[in-house]
């Protein structure tokens, strides 16, 4: 799934999806420092590249930058997001609308009917956007994040069936 081109003039800001490679992670770390207290190291991303045949992770370029990414685990037909994120000067545009839409078509297109994540439960932003996405709130892991032991809001999500061509 490599250049995945978004084309929507009524859209504000011009973006286009692809896979992550390898040459992203220097970025792809720059946004976690921005966005996590307890960010991803780039070892870890080399990892879930190279190693984990379940992990598949998108880049939201805006013109020649990384505007954002997000990443999955598919198991079976279950899509678990690991971790989204926009570059903070793209905030606030509906970015991680998008982003989070195109995770949702590239978990069908690859067979998934439900999606799950978890959501710090602090973040009312990401839950109102999550919400808005389809997804309800189904638990809690309590004291999941280990920066200050936080717990974490279990969300899921029942994705569009794929549109088959002719039906």
């Amino acid at each position: 799934m490599e250049h995945l081109a978004e084309h929507n003039p009524s859209a504000p800001d011009p973006v286009a999806f692809r896979s992550m490679r390898l040459a992203d992670i220097p970025a792809i770390c720059d946004i976690e420092q921005e966005a996590f207290t307890t960010p991803w190291t780039a070892g870890a991303f080399q990892n879930e590249l190279t190693s984990n045949h379940f992990a598949h992770y998108l880049v939201m370029e805006h013109g020649e930058e990384i505007a954002g990414y997000g990443g999955m685990w598919l198991i079976m037909d279950e899509a678990h997001v690991t971790n989204v994120a926009i570059k903070h000067i793209f905030r606030g545009k509906k970015l991680g609308e998008r982003l989070m839409r195109e995770m949702q078509r590239t978990a069908v297109f690859l067979g998934a009917i439900r999606m799950t994540l978890e959501v710090r439960a602090s973040n009312i932003i990401a839950q109102n956007l999550y919400k808005k996405l389809g997804f309800q709130s189904v638990g809690v892991r309590r004291g999941y994040y280990t920066d200050n032991r936080e717990d974490a809001i279990i969300m899921w999500a029942d994705l569009p069936k794929a549109k088959r061509s002719g039906k």
